[in-house]
């Protein structure tokens, strides 16, 4: 059954302010080293671990921020919808819709380590559909597919 739901993809401010909304919507606080560690998760360019959050926040901050603490507030972030975890690098992505929820399908790329996030209900829909069959519940799908990205491949190629 499809839900109505906001599929905007955020950049930016609009990004951080969506999340916001979202968080706060979904009963939580967006405290200021909240606010922090998703500033520093959208800002990086691949996947980031909670050491690298906490080096960049303390960093900015001046403060020394414990990884312990960051890999808290991730998991209350990948519960709420404002990132994904992507579990072969034990690193984590923001959601850049986090109004609608979907599947996680991810495109890794081997060479650069970048991440993108796909979305396809068909696929993600077959595999909860198989693992339901096996007397799975409370299921949410994770697909990885490992390669090259295009911008590595055309770098390859000349």
């Amino acid at each position: 059954m499809a839900t109505a739901h906001d599929h905007r993809v955020h950049e930016g401010e609009s990004l951080a302010d969506a999340a916001q909304r979202a968080f706060e919507r979904a009963g939580e606080q967006w405290t200021p080293m909240r606010a922090q560690i998703y500033a520093a998760l959208s800002a990086a360019e691949r996947p980031a671990s909670a050491y690298d959050l906490a080096e960049a926040v303390s960093s900015a901050t001046g403060r020394r921020v414990a990884a312990n603490s960051v890999y808290r507030i991730l998991d209350v972030f990948v519960s709420k919808n404002l990132a994904n975890r992507v579990e072969s690098a034990n690193a984590y992505i923001v959601n850049a819709h986090p109004d609608c929820e979907h599947d996680c399908i991810f495109l890794v790329c081997d060479v650069c380590g970048r991440v993108s996030h796909v979305d396809d209900d068909s696929l993600s829909g077959a595999v909860r559909r198989s693992a339901e069959k096996a007397g799975f519940s409370q299921l949410r799908p994770v697909i990885e597919v490992r390669g090259c990205c295009a911008d590595c491949a055309d770098g390859d190629s000349a």
